[in-house]
Parts: C-alpha cells; sequence; structure tokens
C-alpha cells in the first residue's frame, strides 16, 4: 500500500514574515528546512485578502520548487475566482484545490455542496484539467456527498477534517473517526482519490496512514505552532512518523 504524502502548508511562515513588513522569516528559506526534514509537498493558499501569502509569492515559490526540488509538489489551494484562478493556470502547479469562501471566515470552515455549485465548478475543473494541472475540491466529511463530487469531473476530493479534529480525545472522537471512514469509502466507490487537511497534528494523523484512497494530508497551523516548540525540523518529522515513515 502507498504511503500517504504529507504536503506543508507554509502559509503563517508568510504571515509571520509579513507582520514586520520585510524578508523574515524568509518563504524560500523555510521551505528548503520543510523539505529537507522530509516533507513531500509545499502548498499555498492565497487569499485575495493576501494576508498571507502573496500573490508574489506564487511565482517565486514554484520557480524555487522547479530549480532546486524538482521532485517535490506544489499545491495552491485557492477560492474558486478568477483573479486566483487565472495565476494558476499561467503557474501550472501540480495541483490545485478549490475552497469555498465565507465572508468574513477567519480560515477555511466548509466544503462545497452538491448539486448547488456543481455548475460554478465544472468550467474551472476542465480548464485546469487542459492545463495539466490535477484538481482537488474541498469536501466536508459526508458519504452522502461524493458522489455529486465526483460528477464534477474533479480528481480528488479534499476531507475538511477540523470536526474530527476537534473530537479527538472527547466522547465524539469515535463517532468522528468512523464518520471519516465512511466518507473516504463513499470516495473510492465513487471513483476519485482523497486528501484531507484542516487540524490534523501530530497525535491525530495517525488513523490517516490506512484511511482508503487517501493519497496526502496537507498541515499549516499545527505544524508552525509546533515548530514554535521545538523546530522546524522536528515539527515536520512528527509528522512524518504519524504517518509510518522512519526518519
Amino acid at each position: 500500500m502507498e504511503k500517504v504524502k504529507l504536503s506543508v502548508n507554509v502559509n503563517k511562515y508568510a504571515l509571520l514574515r509579513n507582520s514586520r513588513g520585510h524578508d523574515v522569516p524568509n518563504l524560500l528559506d523555510m521551505i528548503d528546512i520543510v523539505i529537507a526534514a522530509g516533507a513531500h509537498g509545499i502548498t499555498i493558499h492565497p487569499r485575495r485578502d493576501q494576508r498571507h501569502i502573496l500573490y508574489s509569492d506564487i511565482i517565486p515559490v514554484k520557480e524555487h520548487l522547479a530549480a532546486h526540488h524538482p521532485h517535490i509538489e506544489m499545491n495552491i489551494e485557492c477560492e474558486n475566482h478568477p483573479e486566483i484562478v487565472d495565476q494558476v493556470l499561467a503557474v501550472k502547479p501540480h495541483q490545485c484545490t478549490l475552497v469555498p469562501v465565507r465572508p468574513g471566515e477567519v480560515t477555511s470552515d466548509h466544503g462545497y455542496s452538491f448539486p448547488a455549485d456543481h455548475e460554478g465548478l465544472v468550467p474551472t475543473l476542465e480548464a485546469l484539467r487542459k492545463a495539466g494541472i490535477r484538481s482537488s475540491i474541498f469536501m466536508d466529511c459526508e458519504p452522502e456527498a461524493m458522489a455529486g463530487a465526483a460528477a464534477t469531473g474533479v480528481d480528488r476530493a479534499e476531507l475538511y477534517t477540523g470536526p474530527y479534529a476537534w473530537a479527538w480525545g472527547t466522547a465524539d472522537q469515535q463517532r468522528e473517526t468512523d464518520r471519516l471512514f465512511e466518507t473516504a469509502q463513499a470516495a473510492v466507490e465513487a471513483g476519485i482519490e482523497l486528501n484531507a487537511g484542516h487540524d490534523l497534528d501530530r497525535f491525530n494523523l495517525h488513523p490517516f496512514a490506512r484511511l482508503p484512497g487517501l493519497k496526502e494530508v496537507s498541515i499549516g497551523h499545527a505544524q508552525i505552532s509546533r515548530a514554535l516548540e521545538v523546530g522546524t525540523t522536528q515539527s515536520v518529522q512528527e509528522l512524518l512518523r504519524a504517518l509510518d515513515y522512519e526518519v
């Protein structure tokens, strides 16, 4: 069985840099450290308010990975809006994850809904396919929604794991874990692969090593929060160990 890959979301490194107005920490240097620690991919999530990753970061990150880490996948998360999607199509990352946005949200907190979102997503997904970019869409852990996701022609669904993560260590943990696995099985049966992300950490990540159809997890906030305690290298390697890698 192929192991689940780890993509590290470096948005929070950019957020820290932006708060000072200069170039510390340097985003490309941090990407180098994350990759040296063993990460398989780099995720960035540009938003239209540019509160962390800036539009001006997109091309340098792509060029840096291509020049120095050609084996590392680049994943761009973004809303389905031409202002950002046009940049994705120009840059051609390995993967683009479309994420619905609610005005005023602090972070992504819900997935797409079908059939309501079908019509709006299909043209963008077709454009990504023509550009040779693997597509993914952000989805709640709802088994019944996987058929609707597959009907868009998307390659993967990224499971929103917030409720699962918040239930970890509580009486609801088993219920949310069961729902996670039921959703994964429904995705497999619908013919789409899976990614997952949101509030995953070195503790609640362990079950994901055996989740059906799962190809990749994307982790940012928990990784940098742990890095404040033990450093970037150890924080990344702890996540890899949770996915059954020897590091």
